[in-house]
C-alpha cells in the first residue's frame, strides 16, 4: 500500500517567520512536511483554494472562510505592543493625511485593514488608499505615507524612517495603546476537510511545530545571529525583534482577535459578525 503525501504546508518567507523557519529546520520538519515558501497573500489564496493542507492565512480571511478551516494553536504571528514589522510611515505628521493619498502594500490584508480602522475610528482621518507594490509604498515617491509589512517595514522602523525624519507608526502598538488587547496578524490553520480526513498527519505537523518553536525560543541568540546572515540587521536588532513577536494564540490573544472581528463588523458592512467558533479549543500540543 502506497503511504500517504506529507502534508502541504505554507511558510511566509519574512523576517518575522525565521524563528519557525529555524525552529522547523532544527528539529527535520522536511520528514513530516513539505512546506512551500512564499508572501502572506499567495498563501492565504493557496490555503483557501486548497492548494495548501496547513498554512498560515491572514486573520481577515480567517474569519471570511471560517467554516473551511481548523485554526491550530501552536503558531501565530501577532504582538502585545510594538510589531516593528507592521507600521504606517509618513512624510507629513499623522493629523495631516486627511484627504491624502496612502499607498497599500499588497502583502498583508489584515495591516491594511488595521490601518484603515485605526485611521478611521482611532483618529478620525479619512483619506484615499491606493494598491502599491512592495517597494514603491516603502520609497514613498508618490504617496505621501504607506502602510508596510514585513522586511520593509522594519526596515523603515530601524533605518529608513529615522535617516529620512518620517514618521513611523507602529500598528502593533497603537492597536495595544487603544484596545489594550495584543493584535494577531495571522494564524495557523488546516484545512477542515484535511484535518478530518487526516486527524494523524495534522497531529504530526502540530507536534512539529511545537517543537520547532521550542527549538527557537531555548535558543535566541542563535535564531537572531543565523537570521543576520541573511538580513541587513543586527543580531542585536533581529533578538529584539523577535521577543517583541507572540507566535502563539493565549487567552489573551484569542480576546484581540474578538476585538478585531468585532470592530472589523463595525467598520465594513459587508464583513459583518463573524462567528469565533473556529478557533481552536484544544491546548497546544
Amino acid at each position: 500500500m502506497n503511504s500517504l503525501p506529507l502534508p502541504r504546508v505554507g511558510h511566509i518567507e519574512f523576517l518575522n517567520c525565521f524563528p519557525l523557519s529555524w525552529g522547523l529546520e532544527q528539529v527535520q520538519a522536511e520528514k513530516i512536511m513539505t512546506l512551500h515558501a512564499n508572501t502572506p497573500d499567495v498563501l492565504s489564496d493557496q490555503l483557501v483554494a486548497g492548494e495548501l493542507d496547513v498554512g498560515p492565512i491572514s486573520l481577515v480571511e480567517a474569519l471570511a472562510h471560517a467554516d473551511d478551516l481548523v485554526v491550530l494553536p501552536e503558531v501565530a504571528v501577532g504582538s502585545a505592543g510594538p510589531v516593528r514589522s507592521v507600521c504606517l510611515i509618513s512624510k507629513v505628521p499623522l493629523e495631516q493625511l486627511g484627504g491624502q493619498r496612502i499607498g497599500l502594500s499588497s502583502t498583508s490584508r489584515t495591516s491594511i485593514v488595521l490601518a484603515q480602522i485605526l485611521l478611521s475610528q482611532r483618529w478620525g482621518i479619512q483619506a484615499t488608499f491606493e494598491q502599491l507594490d512592495p517597494q514603491t509604498a516603502a520609497s514613498l515617491v508618490s504617496v505621501p505615507a504607506a502602510v508596510l509589512i514585513g522586511d520593509p517595514a522594519l526596515k523603515a522602523t530601524l533605518v529608513d524612517g529615522p535617516a529620512n525624519d518620517w514618521n513611523v507608526v507602529d500598528l502593533g502598538q497603537a492597536w495595544f495603546e487603544w484596545t489594550g488587547l495584543p493584535m494577531v496578524f495571522a494564524v495557523w490553520a488546516a484545512r477542515r476537510d484535511f484535518a478530518q480526513a487526516h486527524p494523524e498527519q495534522l497531529a504530526s505537523v502540530r507536534a512539529t511545530f511545537a517543537a520547532g518553536l521550542d527549538q527557537a525560543d531555548s535558543q535566541p541568540q542563535a535564531v537572531a545571529h543565523a537570521a543576520a546572515q541573511i538580513s541587513d540587521f543586527s543580531p542585536d536588532q533581529l533578538q529584539e525583534y523577535f521577543l517583541g513577536l507572540d507566535f502563539g494564540l493565549s487567552a489573551q490573544a484569542r480576546s484581540g482577535i474578538a476585538e478585531f472581528s468585532a470592530r472589523l463588523a463595525g467598520f465594513s458592512a459587508d464583513f459583518g459578525a463573524r462567528s469565533l467558533d473556529f478557533l481552536p479549543s484544544l491546548e497546544p500540543i
